[in-house]
């Protein structure tokens, strides 16, 4: 793997942790946004794996993404869905305002929960020799 990409996963991770501890302490708008970023940054290693690119916006490393991941059977469907996703809950947690603009705990624990996996998937896939292997 790629000391760039290493690095990418390494915060993808810390993030994961934040969120995990920001829920623990009842602040599930953080913890939502930091799920989010928890995956993209493993987005990120993923991109720069294959292409050599360091994707700096959000809309770039989603469309990027997906289309890298476009048929790929080692990522399930919801995994490739994810960033989307989680993207509305940062949406939501950083701009909405009233009523509905409040993130609920359930739905971060079970975006965490998707978060994990998608970290553990795109690991899972990196190389150890900084050759990205072909889908299959």
């Amino acid at each position: 793997m790629k000391p760039e990409s290493a690095a990418f996963l390494a915060k993808a991770q810390a993030f994961l942790g934040k969120a995990r501890g920001m829920l623990a302490s009842q602040w599930p708008d953080e913890a939502g946004r930091a799920a989010y970023f928890a995956g993209l940054h493993a987005a990120r290693a993923f991109i720069f794996e294959r292409t050599g690119e360091i994707t700096k916006s959000h809309r770039r490393a989603q469309g990027e993404f997906g289309r890298l991941t476009k048929d790929d059977p080692r990522f399930a469907p919801d995994l490739r869905a994810f960033l989307g996703r989680a993207f509305n809950l940062k949406v939501l947690a950083d701009y909405e305002t009233g009523p509905d603009s409040e993130v609920s705990a359930d739905r971060v624990r079970e975006e965490i929960a998707v978060a994990a996996r998608f970290l553990e998937c795109v690991a899972g896939v990196m190389p150890a020799d900084g050759d990205m292997p072909p889908k299959p």
